[in-house]
């Protein structure tokens, strides 16, 4: 079955079931009867967009709620029966009454008291309905991790999770879609805190805007994890939770998005909880075209003729269409008050076509003035399936729990590539280049948590990753002199990557006093096997094993002054293991001239990472600010080199044509250290601020002596150096301003400092994004607008220094965007009253489901 049959399959099913659960939620209203009323003050008023809530006493299930209009009118339908009817407003007290509904009519005006004093603003999420003002903090602060709620960003509405993270407090995203956290890019993603085949095989740039900003709930961001999560990822872990409906009966919500660049998108979330069942159906698709821009100035020179020097400019332009597809479906089985189960799946689609077009124009002594032009013609299929099961047990009320889950995944990326290039408008060469991998990863783990008197608990768990990659490449090429097409032997190849982990954990935490702390120590058993083989008569198979057994300790120690103020200070070892495709020789050869050569000796990397921050969270405002300092050893840096392109036998071609190779390497230490400041101020009712600024400096060392090749093809050896030490700086900041109950606006500034080192000098950036949101409909729908890049400035700007060029640089992911998205809710039900856990004694928060986190 191809992709197109199962994209119908998926369409015309997701579309059935849509048409029967509506059904199905238009014959429980049969038997209703309508009743209307009003909300007023004690002084008679009307008190308009007022949440009122019917609690059947009898069912819970046949409970509603809904909200009145401006004028504090309402309407809708009810079962006949004995409620309770709650009112909720802002700047009002709650007020409960108890009500016979027996048949249709209006039940007259329910009262409710103001607040004491004006500046005690109330708001709230109203079943399922979100308030402009929303009820709790956009970011807080928790022993381990810190969490984003992205659902009061208005500027990332109708976008995706490449969109959202832009906006998150620490994190940063380069305009080539790099994703970074304090200025290391070596992030570890993780979907409902697990790897998942949604991201792809590399956690790529497609992949993030294959997931919708309206499907996820809100983002961990643990920039030093603890011994319960995974030691992958030295900059820290980037845990995002999707939505998952708590509400009882049938709920949905759907949003459509239009935008410029051409963006279309369209999301429904529908969930339906009756008893000991709930399920929910996520899913999905859209349209995007991109942009990217690339410039590149290089200026090669001949350390033997100083006359003999070549010039070359590249201006690269890449245009892409891309599609997406994604769908969710899951259950959960309350077996008794104690014992759940739940079963997932969910499969992502992603195609791309792209256009790429790109001029070299090259100046030297031979022949002055010459110029290829390159066009590119690439298509992308990526499918990806995941199923989860899991079992969760309490053992009693006292927090004695034991969690299994077990993860299914596999991910199939094809890629395809047709190069022509012409040089003084004669033909020169033609690639075709094949690229297909497939990845399938199984992972399993356990979790136990045991409570010890009042104010201590154990943590113990097991987890077992197999990851398993095969890669397929074939190139083939014909030139002049060797117009029929044939196999590019060095990067025609099959490789397969597999590896295997297996991690223990025990942690404990206590309280005595004010004082808290968390002791943890990780165990990871790894290895990694890699095969290859390319077409090269002299290359023999490649077969290599690596293994590593390292221990991971983790130390948390926090000191309340009072329940929202307190110190935090921590310490944990982190690895930073290559990408896989890092290890695999020769993996990439899109452009002749620019090629990546992945390094099968290269190890993992290993960083020291300490933290000593400061919370304070008070009524209108929460300042976070945190010193951290970095140590990173073997750090892997990107070693770039030229040389002439020579053909299979050796020999130089002519004209020449430079080859600029980077490969990555093991080299030295890195240091990062700086002052991180995390910040959210409501200044007044209508006025609130969200920022986050990051100072820091770094102390980079290592160089080290490679061979390479002049002008003629004279052997040489050259130094990379890659020290550099200097400070800079990334500063954000949101601030929105609400018109009115129903209308706010929103401004984002984001600022990025440059860095310079003996290697590469980084230049500054920043942008300006704007956004609003308008509720309508009594609350039922949501409109929003935003830009992305006000000024088109966001572009990446850069010098890097070899032995023998300079190379200016200048990229630009996307150019100016804008969308319109439209979100409408309907038939929101009751919300469950989950019960509280009991609060994590080591953390700055209340309780609740999201503490805890992850192997």
């Amino acid at each position: 079955m191809n992709q197109t049959e199962i994209i119908n399959i998926f369409t015309k099913k997701t579309l059935g079931l849509t048409f029967v659960l509506s059904a199905a939620a238009l014959a429980f209203a049969q038997e209703k009867v309508g009743i209307s009323g009003s909300v007023v003050s004690k002084s008679n008023q009307p008190v308009p967009y007022a949440s009122v809530t019917f609690t059947n006493k009898a069912n819970k299930q046949l409970s509603d709620a809904t909200l009145t209009d401006e004028k504090g009118q309402y309407k809708l339908d009810l079962t006949p029966g004995q409620y309770d009817i709650s009112v909720e407003a802002i700047d009002y007290k709650k007020s409960t009454i108890t009500k016979q509904i027996t048949a249709a009519g209006n039940i007259g005006a329910l009262s409710i008291d103001p607040e004491a004093s004006a500046t005690n603003m109330k708001t709230g999420e109203i079943q399922g309905v979100t308030i402009t003002a929303a009820s709790t903090k956009p970011y807080k602060v928790e022993l381990d991790k810190r969490t984003y709620d992205p659902s009061q960003d208005i500027v990332s509405k109708g976008g995706n999770l490449q969109d959202v993270l832009s906006n998150v407090p620490s994190v940063s995203v380069d305009t080539d879609g790099t994703v970074s956290m304090r200025g290391s890019s070596n992030v570890r993603f993780l979907i409902n805190g697990k790897p998942s085949a949604l991201l792809g095989i590399d956690d790529g740039a497609n992949a993030l805007q294959s997931i919708p900003a309206d499907q996820i709930e809100r983002i961990e961001v643990i920039t030093n994890p603890s011994s319960k999560f995974e030691a992958s990822g030295t900059a820290g872990i980037l845990n995002i939770i999707l939505k998952k409906n708590k509400k009882t009966g049938f709920n949905g919500s759907v949003t459509g998005t239009l935008g410029y660049l051409p963006q279309t998108n369209l999301n429904t979330n529908l969930s339906w909880r009756k008893g000991s069942f709930t399920w929910f159906l996520n899913g999905g698709g859209g349209y995007r075209e991109s942009k990217n821009t690339n410039r590149n100035d290089d200026y090669f020179s001949n350390a033997v003729n100083a006359d003999d020097q070549i010039q070359r400019n590249t201006n690269s332009e890449n245009n892409s269409k891309n599609n997406n597809y994604n769908a969710s479906a899951g259950i959960v089985y309350d077996i008794s008050d104690k014992t759940s189960v739940n079963a997932s799946g969910t499969v992502r689609t992603f195609d791309n076509e792209s256009v790429g077009n790109i001029d070299y124009f090259y100046d030297f002594l031979a022949i002055p003035n010459s110029r290829s032009q390159r066009i590119t013609l690439g298509t992308n299929n990526n499918l990806a399936f995941q199923g989860d099961f899991g079992l969760d047990h309490k053992f009693d009320d006292k927090g004695q729990n034991l969690s299994l889950s077990l993860s299914l995944q596999r991910n199939r990326s094809y890629n395809d590539t047709d190069i022509d290039q012409t040089r003084d408008g004669l033909f020169e060469l033609r690639n075709i280049v094949n690229q297909n991998t497939i990845n399938r990863t199984v992972i399993a783990k356990a979790d136990y948590e045991l409570p010890i008197g009042e104010n201590s608990k154990l943590e113990a768990g097991y987890r077992l990753d197999i990851n398993n990659n095969d890669y397929s490449n074939d190139v083939q090429q014909s030139t002049v002199t060797t117009p029929a097409l044939s196999f590019l032997r060095p990067y025609t190849y099959d490789a397969n990557y597999k590896e295997m982990f297996n991690a223990f954990y025990v942690q404990f935490k206590s309280k005595i006093g004010n004082l808290g702390y968390q002791l943890g120590l990780r165990d990871e058993i790894s290895s990694i096997d890699i095969a290859y083989k390319n077409l090269v008569p002299t290359s023999p198979a490649l077969n290599t094993t690596k293994n590593y057994n390292n221990l991971f300790p983790s130390v948390y120690l926090s000191y309340e002054f009072s329940k929202d103020n307190q110190l935090l200070l921590n310490y944990t070892r982190r690895i930073d293991r290559p990408r896989s495709f890092f290890l695999i020789p020769n993996p990439n050869y899109n452009d002749n001239q620019n090629i990546f050569d992945g390094n099968i000796d290269l190890n993992p990397s290993y960083v020291d990472s300490y933290e000593f921050g400061y919370s304070i969270s008070k009524k209108k405002f929460t300042i976070n600010p945190t010193l951290y300092y970095r140590h990173q050893t073997d750090d892997t840096k990107m070693l770039v080199y030229n040389k002439l392109a020579t053909d299979e036998a050796g020999n130089i071609l002519t004209p020449k044509v430079i080859e600029s190779h980077t490969k990555p390497i093991n080299l030295g230490t890195d240091d990062r250290y700086g002052l991180d400041l995390n910040f959210n101020f409501d200044a007044t009712s209508w006025l609130k601020f969200l920022g986050n600024v990051d100072l820091f400096g770094y102390n980079t060392k290592g160089s080290i002596a490679y061979d390479t090749f002049d002008l003629d093809g004279n052997p040489t050896q050259a130094i990379a150096n890659f020290e550099g030490k200097g400070f800079s700086t990334r500063a954000r900041l949101t601030s929105t301003v609400k018109v009115d109950k129903t209308f706010s606006l929103q401004v984002q500034g984001f600022y990025r400092g440059g860095q310079k080192t003996a290697y590469q000098d980084r230049k500054d950036m920043y942008a300006i994004n704007f956004g609003a949101s308008k509720t309508i409909w009594n609350g039922n729908a949501t409109i929003s607008f935003n830009i992305q890049d006000i000024f088109n400035t966001r572009a990446m700007r850069s010098t890097t220094y070899t032995a023998n060029s300079v190379r200016d640089s200048y990229m630009q992911w996307q150019p100016r965007q804008f969308a319109l998205s439209f979100t409408y809710r309907f038939k929101q039900g009751e919300k469950v009253e989950q019960p509280k856990r009991k609060k994590d004694i080591n953390a700055n928060d209340t309780g609740g489901d999201e503490q805890g986190g992850p192997m």
